[in-house]
């Protein structure tokens, strides 16, 4: 466990699921939360709710549509300046739309790929900007297991976006080691969580709660693994599977 407490946090795509279920974990814990999403009204009630109920906990948010790149900086920087530092930054905003390539359904793929991924770029960008001023903080990415091999139908395009991310971020820990910079970086490897982005998906096997399942995420984020897969069991177990079992097998799980 890391002896730094990253005291302030900011949340991308905080207004729903994971975003919110970890603004609520680590405003438990006393931290201050910088939070964004583009559903404002959604936002404004988490904070009115989150600091009632834990008055030490300072809460901030802004609207921001991730796909708006330049406005990703922008809110980042907003949020530096309220804050005078930022400890940590989650990239955690993503969606979950597509259907198997071919079939007329590329509007939703694009847009899966272009928040998934390139909108991700503009937030670790951003956030790298900040820790490199700092010369201090850690980036989180919120991949998935998914990420690990190639998905069927909805979750080809998903699958790619994710496992775009997760190399982005070794590839930017391979970058701050290499420059000597006390950066720290996790990709963190969600099983089945329920959130809004697969409500609609029922009989999945091994799905926790979003309340289970943030626990999980945040208690795997303060250690500031270099990845993690969340839940711990039985998804290490079943991501070292993965790796090697034939893909007619690993489909299965798409």
């Amino acid at each position: 466990m890391p002896d730094k407490i990253r005291k302030t946090i900011l949340i991308t795509g905080a207004s729903s699921g994971l975003g919110e279920g970890m603004a609520r974990q680590f405003a438990a814990k006393g931290r201050n939360l910088a939070l964004c999403a583009r559903r404002t009204d959604r936002l404004d009630k988490l904070k009115e709710e989150l600091e009632s109920t834990y008055p030490d906990c300072k809460v901030s948010v802004r609207a921001l549509d991730v796909n708006d790149h330049a406005r990703v900086f922008e809110v980042f920087k907003e949020f530096k300046a309220e804050f005078g530092l930022l400890d940590r930054i989650i990239v955690n905003a993503g969606m979950g739309k597509g259907a198997s390539l071919g079939t007329g359904y590329f509007h939703a793929n694009v847009q899966t790929a272009q928040t998934n991924f390139v909108a991700a770029l503009a937030q670790c960008e951003a956030a790298l900007e900040i820790f490199r001023e700092q010369n201090d903080g850690h980036l989180v990415t919120i991949s998935s297991i998914s990420a690990l091999r190639g998905m069927p139908r909805a979750m080809t395009v998903y699958a790619a976006t994710k496992a775009g991310l997760l190399s982005l971020t070794e590839g930017i820990r391979a970058d701050l080691i290499r420059s000597g910079l006390p950066i720290k970086t996790s990709a963190i490897l969600p099983g089945f969580i329920r959130s809004e982005i697969n409500e609609k998906v029922k009989n999945t096997p091994f799905m926790v709660d979003t309340e289970t399942g943030c626990k999980a995420l945040v208690k795997a984020i303060e250690k500031e693994p270099v990845q993690a897969y969340v839940p711990g069991w039985p998804w290490a177990l079943i991501g070292f599977l993965m790796k090697r079992l034939p893909l007619k097998m690993v489909m299965k799980l798409g």
